[in-house]
């Protein structure tokens, strides 16, 4: 039979140890977590950057086509810069419902998961 010391120092042996696991597996689910919103993210700009490039290539095309049937180059460049101007005005006034808020909400499902 063990003395009550012995129960004692058992009891914080297994309280050490419960302590030490539940600490390892907190920060394994830390690292999970943070991991998990990083690669969405990188995934997700790299999609971005994508569809920017092709988006850039396209207005070039755009601002040449423009400027050819309005018979100066830099018309179809000017055409183009007010059409960004005013989708960028439009874009301010939206800007938390259309961007902000969903990007807070994919870094607080991903890190509740």
């Amino acid at each position: 039979m063990e003395t009550p010391v012995e129960s004692i120092e058992s009891l914080m042996e297994r309280a050490e140890t419960y302590g030490n696991t539940t600490y390892k597996l907190s920060k394994l689910i830390a690292l999970e977590t943070v991991t998990m919103v990083f690669t969405s993210l990188i995934t997700r700009v790299s999609i971005v950057i994508m569809i920017s490039m092709f988006a850039l290539v396209f207005n070039i095309g755009i601002a040449l086509l423009l400027g050819e049937v309005f018979g100066k180059t830099y018309y179809g460049f000017f055409i183009v810069a007010i059409f960004y101007l005013i989708a960028g005005i439009i874009m301010n006034a939206y800007l938390h419902q259309w961007i902000k808020k969903p990007i807070s909400e994919l870094i607080i499902v991903q890190a509740l998961k």
